[in-house]
Formats: C-alpha cells, sequence, structure tokens
C-alpha cells in the first residue's frame, strides 16, 4: 500500500527533472545572429573638374633703372618717392643751360658749314662752264669737286653734331619710360650726376600687369603628363588655364590671370619647374614680393571614381576598402589612390562602376561576412543619387 501511494509524487517528480533539463539544453544551444548593417555607396563614374594650388609670389612685369645720360647738375626732382608715375611724367631735370649753349654752337658751325657748300657748288658751276672754253685747266676742275666733297661731307658732319646737341639737351629732362610706382632718389637736388655706374637716379616699377611666379614639382609635372598620356585628365587647348589668385588676408583676387610661360626645364636645386601667370592689376591691390596662393582651373577628369575618405582604410599591403558583393558578402579589395578632391578620394585602380563599397560600419564586418547594405540616409532605395 505505501508504494503504490507513493508512484504520482515520483512520476511528478521526474516530469518537472524533465522540463528542467529542457530548459537547460535551450539556454546552451547556440544562438542565431542576423546580418550587421552597414551604409554603402555605389560607385558611379563622372566628370569632375580638376584643380591644382601651389604657393607663388608676385613680382613687378617691368623693373626700370632711371639713369642720367648727360653729365650735369640735378636741378630738381619733380616726383613724390614711392607715388604712381605715369608714362612720359618728367621726373628729374637737370641744369640744360649748359646743353642749350652746346646746341647754339653746333647751329651755327652748320649754318657756316652749309654757306662753304654752297660757294663750292657755285665753283664747280663756274669751272665747268670755263673749260669748255679752255679758260682752265682738268685740274682746277678737280681741285674744286674734291673742295664740295669736303664741303658735302663738313655739312654732314656739323648736322649730327647739331643732332647729338638737341639729343643731349632733351636728356636735361628725365621722364618715365613707363607707369609704374616710383622709388628713392639717390641724389639730392644741386647734386652733380654723370652717367655710368654712379648715374641712377631711381627706379620705376611697373604693377600694370603685375607677375606671379610660382613652382611645379617634377613629381606633379609627371603625374599629369601620364594622366593627359592615358586620357585619364583633358586640359585646356594650349595650356589656356584660368588663374585664380588668393592673398594673405584669405580672400580672392577679383580679376582672373592667365599663364603666359613656363620653364622648360627642372631645377636640380629645388626639382621643380617655374611658371609665370599674368594679371591686371588697374587699382595696385597687388604690390611685389607677396605671398600668394595660386589655384590652376580648366582641366577635366572623365570616368572618375570617387569614394568618401572614411571609407578608405589602411593595412600592411596598403590601402583597401571593404566591397559588397552579389551575395551580399563584403571583400576586402586593395586600391590605389590618387589626389583629394574635396571629402573624396579619386581612386586610380581597383574599383569599377557599379560597385558597392561600404562607406560606414566597418568596424563590424570581417572578409567573407554577410552583411545588410543600407543606402545612406536621404538617398532613394533605387540608389544613390
Amino acid at each position: 500500500m505505501k508504494l503504490n501511494s507513493r508512484l504520482p509524487i515520483l512520476w511528478t517528480l521526474l516530469c518537472q527533472l524533465a522540463l528542467v533539463l529542457a530548459a537547460c539544453q535551450e539556454q546552451h544551444a547556440t544562438p542565431e545572429f542576423s546580418p550587421p548593417e552597414v551604409i554603402i555607396q555605389r560607385i558611379e563614374e563622372r566628370t569632375i573638374p580638376i584643380e591644382w594650388e601651389f604657393v607663388g609670389q608676385t613680382e613687378s612685369s617691368r623693373l626700370v633703372e632711371i639713369r642720367t645720360r648727360v653729365e650735369g647738375v640735378l636741378e630738381k626732382r619733380l616726383y613724390e618717392e614711392g607715388t604712381l608715375v605715369q608714362k612720359e611724367q618728367v621726373l628729374f631735370q637737370l641744369d640744360e643751360r649748359p646743353f642749350a649753349a652746346a646746341l647754339e654752337g653746333t647751329k651755327g658751325t652748320l649754318v657756316q658749314q652749309e654757306a662753304r657748300q654752297q660757294n663750292a657748288k657755285r665753283n664747280v658751276v663756274r669751272l665747268k662752264n670755263l673749260i669748255s672754253q679752255n679758260a682752265v685747266s682738268q685740274k682746277d676742275v678737280d681741285d674744286a669737286d674734291s673742295d664740295l666733297a669736303e664741303a658735302d661731307a663738313a655739312v654732314l658732319t656739323a648736322r649730327a653734331n647739331v643732332t647729338a646737341a638737341e639729343l643731349n639737351l632733351s636728356y636735361t629732362t628725365i621722364k618715365s619710360p613707363l607707369t609704374g610706382i616710383s622709388g628713392r632718389t639717390t641724389k639730392a637736388d644741386g647734386s652733380f650726376v654723370s652717367p655710368g655706374q654712379d648715374g641712377l637716379l631711381t627706379t620705376v616699377t611697373q604693377t600694370d600687369p603685375i607677375w606671379v611666379k610660382f613652382n611645379v614639382s617634377e613629381t606633379r609635372l609627371l603625374k599629369n603628363n601620364e594622366d593627359v598620356v592615358n586620357k585619364r585628365l583633358l586640359i585646356p587647348e594650349n595650356a589656356n588655364f584660368v588663374v585664380e589668385l588668393h592673398i594673405a588676408d584669405g580672400s580672392v583676387y577679383p580679376l582672373s590671370g592667365k599663364m603666359d610661360f613656363s620653364e622648360k626645364k627642372i631645377s636640380i636645386e629645388t626639382g621643380t619647374s617655374s611658371f609665370r601667370a599674368v594679371f591686371a592689376n588697374p587699382d595696385l591691390k597687388l604690390v611685389p614680393g607677396q605671398f600668394v596662393r595660386v589655384k590652376l582651373k580648366g582641366a577635366i577628369r572623365p570616368n572618375a571614381i570617387l569614394v568618401p575618405q572614411r571609407a578608405v582604410l589602411q593595412g600592411q599591403q596598403g590601402k583597401y576598402l571593404y566591397v559588397v558583393g552579389a551575395d551580399n558578402r563584403v571583400e576586402i579589395r586593395p586600391v590605389e589612390m590618387g589626389d583629394w578632391y574635396g571629402d573624396d578620394w579619386i581612386i586610380e585602380s581597383g574599383l569599377k562602376n557599379g560597385e558597392q563599397v561600404v562607406v560606414d560600419g566597418m568596424s563590424h564586418v570581417v572578409p567573407n561576412m554577410p552583411v545588410k547594405p543600407q543606402q545612406p540616409a536621404g538617398v532613394p532605395s533605387g540608389g544613390q543619387s
């Protein structure tokens, strides 16, 4: 009787133990994880403008030394130092009286020589009439011809002396040969000046137009040439770039420039080649010696592949990306990088049009792992805009 009364209790305990064992097995079963979500970008080739930026320095397009051409006393300076002077503006005046007197003397000599010339001409005519009558000898006629030739030469010399004296007189008024910024005067009023090494009076610096010189590295030149040959880069015809200037305060110079010189050799000291752009400078906002940033515009890159900077990772073998395949599994893709373009990298090789690159969520994935691709916020599900 006692055994039969205990059977229900044992049956109940066995059932409870089976439930506990089943629960433990469920807890130790391997859980199933869903693929992680990643943000992707579909690669779409497009044509982009290419710009290059260099450090440059402004330079006068023409620097002229103002020197005296004649010896004399500097009577007066007629310009204000450091100001803009106009072409043909009088800068200095020398004492012109000695030169005016010398001019009058040469003119008098010319009149004398012209009188001798006329007399010699009349003598030749008279003797030629007389020789036909056998009144004079041939020697007399020949002597008259020689005298006339000498008189002609003397007149030419006298005229040249007058021209030289006129030039010397004009040199006493010293004018600016161009419009530009005047320099400091090196001679005081009343100084005796003479041509030669000590004859410098001042300088005039032309600033409109103004030059901007900059250097380009050999590496950059070789890369650009290679891209042009391989049709990865298209430059304007005749290298007619638009040149933009950024000055020290961060502002953009309002007028664009153009290239007007490129050196066809590489400096052995710097490993660079020199280039020059020219800018109109009517308001004299630019002065020689300023450091500026030069931007060359006008080149384009067709069929460019761009990826955000954050999508590019660095490994032991170089830079790589995560690419999502057709089965939504990620793979490592080594890539060759080009230049920056805004917030993106230009990819030289390693990616093709239409492929999907992981741009966010890379820390949650490993190669060959399935993922759940998501479009960036604001992009329609059909693809990236």
